[in-house]
């Protein structure tokens, strides 16, 4: 089953990080894979944009289905194989739109996190400017806030949206695993890097760990003074 699915994938990039979470969560080990540079811009290459005209990382490839957005590509995956592994959306109501809710929610933390650690390489050098960094780092000490009060609200040892392991922490992670990374002051959001050490050994999650950060465990320093 496995073998009729291929990833095309970046090291370390959370759209495919998160995709890749959920094929070990929904036992699909054994899938073909490509890893992909982007500094070399292989994303984007002919073989990618055959499949994904934005040239983007993740594609997926479930024999003639093509599901190229990460969100999609993990929704798909719980969907097709929904018997097997573990159960990644709830069926309560209520439970199941908390599950979407903080999926996609997510998308503000990424982009957050991004406009700061990755600052100096999105803004070109003549196009930088010191109040526009500190109102990003502003930006993204509100989002964690807002992220610690969800945590704190569902409890020491819970999950994103609960008791039990879902989606929305298998598209989250990935992101959260980036303020340890580059350094972030556990202090900013111990509620969250809480939840980072209680799931970074999880089996799916060291499965497919990002090669390149295991080579060089340590990033750079662009969260150090949020």
């Amino acid at each position: 089953m496995a073998q009729n699915i291929m990833l095309y994938w970046g090291s370390g990039s959370p759209p495919c990080w998160r995709v890749m979470i959920a094929l070990e969560e929904k036992q699909l080990q054994g899938y073909k894979h490509k890893l992909l540079s982007f500094e070399k811009k292989e994303h984007k290459s002919e073989e990618v944009k055959a499949l994904n005209p934005r040239g983007q990382f993740p594609t997926l490839k479930h024999g003639d289905i093509v599901v190229n957005e990460s969100f999609a590509a993990c929704l798909y995956l719980e969907n097709t194989f929904k018997s097997q592994g573990t159960r990644l959306i709830p069926d309560d109501p209520a439970e199941q739109a908390l599950v979407y809710q903080r999926m996609f929610e997510t998308e503000n933390l990424l982009k957050k996190m991004y406009d700061v650690a990755f600052y100096e390489m999105f803004v070109p050098e003549g196009e930088r400017m010191e109040s526009a960094l500190k109102r990003n780092k502003e930006n993204l000490i509100a989002e964690l806030k807002l992220w610690e009060g969800y945590l704190e609200k569902t409890g020491k040892g819970s999950f994103l949206a609960g008791k039990n392991f879902s989606m929305a922490d298998v598209v989250a992670f990935p992101i959260v695993a980036y303020f340890p990374r580059f350094h972030c002051p556990k202090e900013r959001c111990p509620r969250l890097m809480e939840y980072y050490e209680m799931l970074k050994d999880r089996p799916s999650i060291k499965a497919s760990w990002p090669p390149h950060w295991l080579e060089k465990p340590e990033g750079p320093d662009t969260l150090k003074n949020l």
